[in-house]
């Protein structure tokens, strides 16, 4: 007799699905942004203190014939993201969320105040939990879900000057891999991108011209779009069987 046995296949794909991008007022946040709306999401654009630049980012998608509004809120207030969170979350289960939210503060650790270490880590690993953690159980209902963590290449080889960084970073990467693993049978990935150096105005004291001919192969810093083309792929129904994984971005730089 033929086999009964049937794989199991995750839910189609929702034809509009509701995104959020925290940190989406920054460079790399707004080219995410732009090609999730493009391919298909309501986008919900967060930011801290910069409400402004997420609204003009919000206005470009709609101008440009996307779906998408702006929001404000501090992802290491719990109390105050959980409640920010329930607003979207009456339009729908968020879908498709991209954990892009993280700050720098760098010094050598021998000079670095607590408030420096406790800041980066804030911002980039209880601000991953703050938002990820309320949105699981509506997202798992759905039987679909996409979470893509931005992560760093410093969270994998480290970086002079940036413990702190690093070490929010590969927190990030560790919580991607265990998160993955308790949410595979759901329909829902959990993956991290490592960038590298990303032309941003944020890297552009850090990383002059020649330290970057210097530390990366290609000679040159990623551009935003590059990035958000691998958050594109991850969240695309072309890699429904990618779980548990960082994928980086860097330009030949060395991760291991």
């Amino acid at each position: 007799m033929p086999s009964t046995h049937r794989t199991p296949r995750a839910a189609p794909a929702p034809a509009h699905k509701l995104a959020l991008v925290t940190g989406g007022s920054g460079a790399l946040g707004q080219a995410i942004c732009q090609t999730l709306a493009a391919g298909g999401c309501r986008v919900w654009v967060h930011a801290n203190r910069r409400l402004d630049e997420a609204q003009q980012v919000a206005e470009r998608i709609r101008a440009a014939g996307g779906d998408a509004e702006a929001i404000a809120f501090d992802v290491t207030d719990a109390d105050a993201t959980e409640q920010t969170l329930q607003r979207i979350l009456t339009e729908g289960p968020v879908q498709v969320l991209v954990n892009n939210a993280g700050i720098h503060d760098d010094a050598p650790m021998v000079g670095m105040t607590r408030e420096q270490w406790r800041r980066v880590i804030d911002v980039s690993l209880h601000g991953f939990f703050n938002v990820t953690q309320p949105l699981l159980m509506p997202m798992m209902r759905t039987r679909w879900g996409r979470i893509v963590n931005i992560a760093s290449v410093a969270g994998l080889i480290g970086n002079r000057g940036q413990v702190n960084y690093a070490a929010a970073k590969a927190g990030v990467i560790a919580a991607t891999r265990s998160l993955a693993i308790e949410m595979a049978s759901r329909g829902v990935t959990v993956n991290a991108v490592a960038p590298g150096i990303v032309d941003s105005p944020m890297a552009q004291p850090a990383f002059p011209p020649e330290r970057i001919r210097e530390l990366v192969p290609m000679g040159r810093a990623g551009q935003p779009d590059e990035v958000a083309a691998m958050v594109a792929y991850l969240v695309s129904e072309a890699a429904g069987y990618v779980t548990g994984q960082v994928l980086s971005i860097n330009g030949g730089m060395a991760t291991g």
